[in-house]
């Protein structure tokens, strides 16, 4: 069995490629997104087109479970900055939600859409391998669950296939989503019926789309945006939804904002133009930066933590690997206590004056803390 925590530099070479797997925590840690990371690999193959950053950052609570997103980034600092923080935010999201697991994310650098060839995601599943059970993956902005078949056919460490696994998580990461936004709205009005209440929807992919499902279903107006317009016209047609520009969304009247795509959205430039009593969606990093939530707290707009909200695909995931193996309804069991999880920490930060990630983040910190101590 190859084992690569003790070794700097990995090279695995075949007949037409060459995978090296480099170290590069030491890079890492000289970004501010750096958080005491346990190591952070980057893996290449130039005859493959891989390029793909995998950050561990803490698996005090067990191995590191998350996606891997697949993503053109302009720049290498850019990946690496996403990844450290996609992984600690993985991290806090699997000690609030009491799962077994450590935090880790993958980034491929590539356009999904041109770039991931069967080749990439040979050599990809290489590096999994490689990674000799350090991390366990699945999916994520840009990488399907036929990716993840794929892959999974190739290296054991990967969750949320439809070959051994649980399927595809975004439709339990929406409901989880779902079943989170309700709670945010009943801490704010005393109700959580959604008829009529306003929902402004950013992202249309899997997640996005299957939130905008159970929130038609219960009589809320859609608000949408996404960077592909025919997804937006297709919510109009399916929803009755009103379609704005992806510039429009943050700035749309509505009681709730669910963002649903890319990080960094919400921050101290956009959170003024903010029109609504409400941040619920399941965006991963939604905050640009940690301290941007005293600013919505300021303004008196309920934020519900990114990674306590979306944590129903982690927790479904993550069931896979249980002992005896899978069981949905258990897993489901663990999904619906997201809204009691989230009106705790609504109650505990609003008695003390505090911002809701402020909150959430320490009793992550305390469970991990509780676990290192044994």
């Amino acid at each position: 069995m190859l084992h690569v925590r003790e070794p700097r530099t990995l090279k695995k070479q075949n007949a037409e490629s060459t995978l090296e797997i480099s170290d590069i925590t030491p890079e890492a840690a000289r970004l501010e997104a750096y958080d005491d990371h346990e190591r952070v690999w980057f893996g290449r193959d130039d005859e493959r087109g891989l390029k793909a950053i995998v950050s561990i950052h803490n698996t005090v609570l067990g191995p590191a479970l998350g996606g891997t997103r697949v993503w053109p980034h302009e720049t290498f600092e850019a990946a690496l900055i996403d990844a450290l923080r996609l992984s600690r935010g993985m991290t806090y999201k699997s000690a609030i939600a009491h799962m077994p697991f450590g935090g880790g994310k993958a980034v491929i650098i590539a356009d999904s859409k041109t770039q991931k060839t069967p080749a990439l995601l040979e050599a990809y599943a290489e590096m999994l391998a490689a990674l000799d059970g350090q991390y366990y993956t699945g999916e994520d902005v840009g990488l399907t669950l036929a990716d993840a078949d794929f892959l999974r056919e190739r290296t054991p460490n990967v969750t949320g296939t439809t070959k051994g696994g649980s399927g595809n998580p975004s439709p339990v990461t929406a409901h989880g989503c779902f079943l989170g936004l309700k709670a945010a709205l009943a801490y704010r009005r005393g109700t959580d019926t959604l008829t009529g209440v306003r929902v402004a929807v950013q992202g249309l992919g899997s997640v996005g789309w299957a939130l905008c499902e159970e929130l038609h279903r219960e009589g809320a107006q859609l608000i949408v945006t996404d960077i592909d317009a025919a997804a937006a016209e297709k919510a109009k047609a399916a929803f009755g939804a009103t379609a704005v520009g992806p510039d429009e969304i943050l700035s749309a009247k509505a009681d709730i904002f669910a963002p649903c795509a890319l990080g960094g959205v919400v921050s101290r430039e956009t959170i003024p133009a903010l029109n609504v009593e409400i941040v619920a969606g399941s965006a991963n990093n939604q905050l640009a930066r940690h301290e941007d939530a005293r600013l919505l707290m300021e303004r008196g707009i309920l934020y519900a933590p990114d990674y306590v909200i979306n944590a129903g695909g982690l927790i479904n995931v993550g069931s896979e690997l249980a002992p005896g193996g899978y069981d949905r309804a258990a897993a489901m069991r663990k999904v619906e206590k997201i809204p009691a999880t989230l009106t705790d920490i609504f109650q505990r930060a609003e008695a003390r004056n505090r911002p809701t990630n402020d909150v959430a983040a320490e009793i992550a910190h305390e469970r991990i803390e509780a676990a290192r101590a044994g």
